[in-house]
């Protein structure tokens, strides 16, 4: 053995990961639930964009030029609050204006699938995408909670 070969102990070496990525969602559990929801957000909102009308059909809504549209839109603003949601969660400290209002995006489309499902806009299975963003609504305000329980680490001098 040279001095430039390190010695082995008979186990393999381990996986690295970039600094922090394990640690930080074994750390924080539910900020990493969080991102990786924030991703599915932006993937899905990414997907109704130039796919609305197979998507439409999949929750048992006309695909029409006008319904693919409004669609459209929606999706753009899935990716952006989505986008947005991750970029704090990646943060040092997440801001706690952004988790809140990502709940309260998430609440709201809660309503608006249910108050569609309710009008046969459309079809039960879409319940599946309302309770799945209640679902995500509800811990984000959970975190909402506990990021606005924790001390300022710094603030405006008054």
């Amino acid at each position: 053995m040279s001095a430039h070969q390190p010695a082995h102990s008979g186990r393999h070496p381990r996986k690295t990961h970039p600094p922090g990525t394990v640690a930080w969602a074994v750390a924080d559990p539910l900020r990493a639930v969080l991102a990786v929801i924030a991703v599915i957000t932006v993937l899905t909102g990414a997907v109704q964009v130039p796919f609305g009308g197979p998507v439409l059909q999949l929750i048992g809504a006309d695909s029409t030029p006008e319904t693919r549209q409004l669609f459209g839109t929606v999706g753009m603003f899935m990716v952006v609050v989505g986008g947005l949601l991750l970029h704090t969660l990646l943060n040092a400290v997440p801001s706690p204006e952004v988790v809140l209002w990502s709940g309260l995006q998430k609440t709201g489309a809660f309503g608006a699938v249910g108050i569609g499902v309710l009008n046969s806009v459309f079809a039960p299975v879409a319940l599946l995408v309302a309770f799945f963003d209640l679902a995500t609504g509800i811990l984000l305000f959970v975190y909402w909670r506990r990021l606005s329980a924790a001390p300022a680490t710094t603030g405006l001098a008054g």
